[in-house]
């Protein structure tokens, strides 16, 4: 199965719109064959950012990494006001995030990258839905790799399914940092952890 964490060249181009309001705030996204939830936005994603959202914390810099078409890091800057980075090792990601920060009007910058490889700055905030289908050494490296790039006192959120390892990553976790279990919804786990 192709999925969003290959480059496949070769795959047909069929750009669709997302329409996608949020309060009083309303986004368009350009969606594309080969990324991550074609046709709408993620619910784990939409659950993710509404559960930032809600416990909000003063930021100044996110990344959002393995951003697919941008959904997360364009919601959060047009919201927040702030800047954000993204990244994904896709090249019809990358070139989506692209349109839809356009399209959105949105203070943010994408650029291509295999999780942190080309990942210079350090960010308060550190959010991602990550690729649970690319395995679990890529998923803790989605985790572990952000540690070190953190400002004092930030924090990598993300979201994993409760069937797909959040909770042995939970458990994981504690040992390594302020871990904490923020929301649960619909077999799904919104999780913080911050350097001890």
């Amino acid at each position: 199965m192709e999925h969003y964490f290959t480059n496949n060249e070769n795959l047909k181009s069929e750009i669709r719109d997302i329409n996608f309001s949020f309060g009083a705030y309303n986004f368009l996204f350009k969606s594309d064959n080969g990324v991550f939830s074609k046709d709408k936005i993620d619910y784990a994603s939409l659950f993710l950012v509404k559960t930032f959202l809600n416990n909000k914390k003063c930021v100044n810099s996110i990344l959002d990494i393995g951003c697919g078409y941008g959904f997360i890091g364009i919601t959060l800057s047009k919201i927040l006001q702030v800047h954000v980075d993204m990244s994904d090792i896709n090249k019809r990601a990358v070139h989506l995030t692209e349109m839809n920060i356009k399209e959105n009007q949105v203070d943010a910058k994408v650029m291509e990258s295999n999780i942190y490889e080309n990942i210079t700055a350090k960010y308060d905030l550190i959010i991602t839905n990550p690729p649970i289908r690319a395995g679990k050494e890529v998923l803790k490296e989605f985790i572990y790799g952000g540690l070190a790039k953190l400002n004092k006192d930030g924090e990598i959120w993300f979201v994993l399914s409760k069937d797909k390892g959040a909770k042995s990553m939970k458990k994981e976790l504690d040992n390594v940092g302020t871990c904490t279990l923020v929301a649960k919804s619909k077999g799904f786990w919104v999780i913080s952890l911050k350097n001890s």
